[in-house]
C-alpha cells in the first residue's frame, strides 16, 4: 500500500493544532503533531513530511529557530514550511520568516479556503518530485543495467574474439607460410582460396569486435607517423586476389599532391578503405574498380584528404542509398542472400571517418557502378621528417638483412600456434627455445639469456602479464640488460594492448599474425 504524504503542525496549544486537522481533513494525508520546536526536530528524524505547518511564537525555542534548525541537517533535503502566527503581522516578521527558509506565512485568524489553497500546492509539488524521483532512480537503475549488459557483451565478444582467432592463426599463419614454398598452379589456386577466405572471416570478427566498441563508446584512435602511399599499395597487393575472382582491374590513382607521410591512425585507415573496396569488388564482375586519394585543403599542421572508390558494378537504387551506413542493414533481402555480408562494415567505417573529423558518402546509380567517398584530417609532416623516416627505413632495412642469429624464447601453450610461430622463425635462423606457461618461462629466463620473447597471454599456471612483471623485476634486482618482450596473442582489444605495455612489454601482435609481423620484431635489434 503506497503510504500517504505526511504534514507535521506544529504548536504549543492542542487546540491549534485540531483546528488545523479540521480545515485540513479533506486532504487524503497524514498529520503528525508536535507540541514544541524541539518536539518537531525530533519528528523530522523519524518522517519525510511533504510540508510543515507551524507556529511562530512556542516557549523554549520558537519556529524561527526550529526551521533554521530543521534546514541546518543535511540529510532533510526537502521540507517547505508555512509559518502561522496571531501576533506577529508586521512585515518585518514576514520577512524574517521567509529569510529563515519558510515558503509562506499566515496570520491567524486563519482563513480556510486560503490555507488549503497553499496546502494543495504544496501537496501538488510534493507528488511531483517523488515521482521525478522515482523516475530518476529508475532511469539510475536502467543507466546501471545498460552498462553492466554493455561491459557483459563486449566481454562476451572479446572472449569469443579470442577463442575465435587462436585456430584462425593456425590457419591463416600456415596459408601464409604455404605461399612461400614450391606449389604447383593447382595448389596455389586452392591456397589463395584458403588464405582470403580466412582473411574474410577475421574481417567479419574484426567488424563484430569494432561494433561492440562504438556502442560502448570504447573505440579511440592511435596518432602514429605512417607511409600513406605504402598503406594504399599494400591495400591493392592484398585486395588484388580477389578482384581477380571477379574479372576486375583493380588499381590506384594517387594525386601527386598528397603526401607520402602523415600522422594519424593507419590500421583505422586501412580499415575504411578496405571495407569500401572489398564492397566495390563484390559488387563488380568484369569490370573496373579505382582507388582514388587526393588533397582538398591544408592548414598549418593539419592535411584533409579525400578518398573515393569508383567502381562500374551494379550500382544502388535510390532507396538502397537510404539504408546505407547503418547497422545492421543490407541494399536487401535478394543482396544479402546473393552476396552475403553482416551489414556493420559502412556503419563502423562511417563512425571511423567521424572520429577522424571527416565525412563518408556515396553517389551512385543502378547499372552505371559506384563512387563511395570519405575525406580524413590527418596531421601534417614537414619535409625533414620524410626524409628522416625515409633515411630510417634504409637503415631498417639494411639492418634487417643481418644475419645476427638470436636467441628467443617462444611463451605459446597451444601446440598448433607453436609450430605456426615456430615455422614462422625458423627461416630467420634464430637460436628458439619454447616454454608453454608463464611459469616455465620464467624458470628458462632465470637459466638462461634471451634477446627476444614472445609472450603469449592467456596460459594456463601464468599468465603473460604475470610472468612479463615477474621478468622485469628479476631484470631490475639482477642487473640484467634489457629483454624485448612482445605479446604475442588472440587478446585483440586496445584494453589488451594497453594492459600489455603496463605490464612491461615493448610490441604487441595480435594474432592471426603473418610473416611480416615477425620480421618487423628484429628491425631494432
Amino acid at each position: 500500500m503506497e503510504e500517504k504524504p505526511k504534514i507535521l503542525i506544529v504548536d504549543d496549544k492542542p487546540e491549534n493544532l485540531v483546528a488545523l486537522e479540521s480545515i485540513l481533513n479533506d486532504f487524503d494525508v497524514d498529520f503528525v503533531r508536535a507540541l514544541s520546536g524541539n518536539e518537531a526536530l525530533a519528528k523530522t528524524l523519524k518522517h519525510e513530511f511533504a510540508l510543515g505547518i507551524i507556529d511562530v511564537q512556542m516557549p523554549e525555542m520558537d519556529g524561527y529557530e526550529t526551521v533554521q534548525l530543521i534546514h541546518n541537517d543535511p540529510d532533510i533535503s526537502y521540507f517547505p514550511v508555512i509559518f502561522v502566527s496571531a501576533i506577529h503581522k508586521e512585515e518585518f516578521y514576514v520577512v524574517k520568516g521567509i529569510e529563515t527558509g519558510a515558503v509562506d506565512f499566515i496570520s491567524k485568524p486563519i482563513i480556510p479556503t486560503i490555507l488549503k489553497g497553499k496546502v494543495k500546492v504544496f501537496l501538488d509539488l510534493y507528488e511531483q518530485r517523488k515521482l521525478l524521483q522515482i523516475s530518476n532512480e529508475e532511469l539510475k537503475s536502467a543507466k546501471e543495467e545498460a552498462e553492466r549488459n554493455s561491459f557483459l557483451k563486449s566481454l562476451f565478444l572479446a572472449t569469443m574474439s579470442h577463442e575465435i582467432r587462436t585456430p584462425m592463426n593456425g590457419i591463416i599463419g600456415v596459408t601464409d607460410m604455404l605461399k612461400h614454398t614450391p606449389l604447383t598452379e593447382e595448389q596455389e589456386d586452392l591456397v589463395n582460396i584458403i588464405y582470403v577466405s580466412g582473411n574474410n572471416l577475421l574481417t567479419i570478427i574484426n567488424d563484430i569486435l569494432d561494433f561492440s566498441k562504438i556502442e560502448a563508446g570504447q573505440l579511440e584512435l592511435e596518432s602514429v607517423r605512417f607511409n600513406l602511399r605504402t598503406i594504399i599499395n599494400e591495400i591493392i597487393r592484398l585486395l588484388d586476389i580477389k578482384a581477380n575472382e571477379q574479372q576486375d582491374e583493380l588499381h590506384a590513382d594517387l594525386d601527386k599532391h598528397v603526401p607520402t607521410f602523415v600522422i594519424g591512425d593507419p590500421l583505422r585507415l586501412k580499415q575504411i578503405i578496405i571495407n569500401l573496396v572489398n564492397n566495390a569488388i563484390k559488387f563488380t564482375k568484369k569490370g573496373k574498380v579505382t582507388l582514388k586519394a587526393e588533397q582538398i585543403s591544408e592548414e598549418d599542421k593539419k592535411i584533409k584528404l579525400k578518398f573515393s572508390v569508383i567502381d562500374t558494378g551494379i550500382g544502388i537504387s535510390e532507396e538502397g542509398r537510404k539504408r546505407l551506413f547503418k547497422s545492421f542493414s543490407q541494399l536487401s533481402e535478394s543482396t544479402q542472400r546473393k552476396f552475403g555480408g553482416t551489414g556493420l562494415g559502412l556503419a563502423i567505417s562511417k563512425n571511423l571517418t567521424q572520429l577522424m573529423e571527416g565525412e563518408i558518402g556515396v553517389k551512385s546509380q543502378e547499372g552505371k557502378g559506384s563512387t563511395f567517398w570519405f575525406t580524413a584530417v590527418f596531421d601534417k609532416v614537414d619535409n625533414r621528417g620524410e626524409k628522416e623516416d625515409q633515411r630510417s627505413s634504409a637503415k631498417k632495412k639494411q639492418k634487417s638483412t643481418d644475419e645476427r642469429k638470436l636467441k628467443i624464447l617462444l611463451v605459446e601453450d597451444n601446440k598448433i600456434n607453436q609450430k605456426v610461430a615456430l615455422a614462422s622463425l625458423k627461416p630467420f635462423g634464430h637460436d628458439i627455445k619454447v616454454a608453454e606457461n608463464g611459469e616455465e618461462a620464467i624458470e628458462k629466463y632465470k637459466n638462461g639469456t634471451f634477446d627476444v620473447i614472445l609472450m603469449d597471454i592467456q596460459m594456463p599456471v601464468m599468465d603473460g602479464y604475470s610472468a612479463t612483471r615477474e621478468i622485469r623485476k628479476i631484470e631490475k634486482t639482477e642487473n640484467r640488460p634489457h629483454c624485448k618482450i612482445v605479446a604475442l596473442t588472440a587478446n585483440a582489444r586496445k584494453e589488451d594492448q594497453d594492459e600489455s605495455f603496463k605490464a612491461g612489454m615493448d610490441d604487441f601482435i595480435s594474432k592471426p599474425f603473418k610473416r611480416q609481423d615477425i620480421e618487423r620484431l628484429f628491425v631494432d635489434l
